[in-house]
């Protein structure tokens, strides 16, 4: 007994639906995916967000004096390294003091003639204090002088 066309039209019929419910399934899975990718991919790195951080504060941030209380050298010797990867600074503002630390590294040229205890500028967020930095890409706040550890 061999099945007859009519027969087998229900048949194809269910299994069309489903491959279609797959298909419409996995496309918007795909365009989902796709979305949340590109979302992904253009979230900036943590350097790109320090460095927006420091542009921010060049331009709008409010000027006062501190005080270099320290340089580190994270990687590498520092006999051998000519400027320093963190300045720690510390400043007042209404009588609260501020001891701070700015990653210098990608700032090597501004910041290798620092000396520790020597005065500096600080620019600061009027809303976060806290929030400050001593040197950008386009502004120093540090005056020159050959770098020492002499306490």
């Amino acid at each position: 007994m061999r099945p007859s066309l009519h027969n087998l039209a229900p048949i194809l019929h269910r299994h069309n639906v489903q491959v279609g419910t797959a298909i419409g399934v996995g496309s918007l899975a795909a365009v989902i995916g796709g979305i949340w990718l590109v979302q992904y991919l253009r979230r900036p790195s943590a350097a790109e967000v320090e460095r927006r951080r420091r542009e921010q504060l060049g331009r709008t941030g409010r000027i006062t004096d501190g005080v270099i209380v320290d340089s580190l050298m994270l990687n590498g010797d520092p006999a051998t390294v000519q400027a320093p990867e963190v300045l720690v600074y510390s400043y007042q503002l209404s009588g609260v003091t501020y001891n701070c630390a700015q990653d210098v590294s990608m700032l090597h040229d501004k910041v290798q003639h620092c000396r520790l205890d020597q005065p500096v500028q600080v620019r600061y967020d009027t809303r976060y204090p806290g929030n400050s930095i001593i040197v950008t890409e386009e502004w120093s706040g540090i005056w020159a002088g050959p770098i020492s550890k002499s306490a």
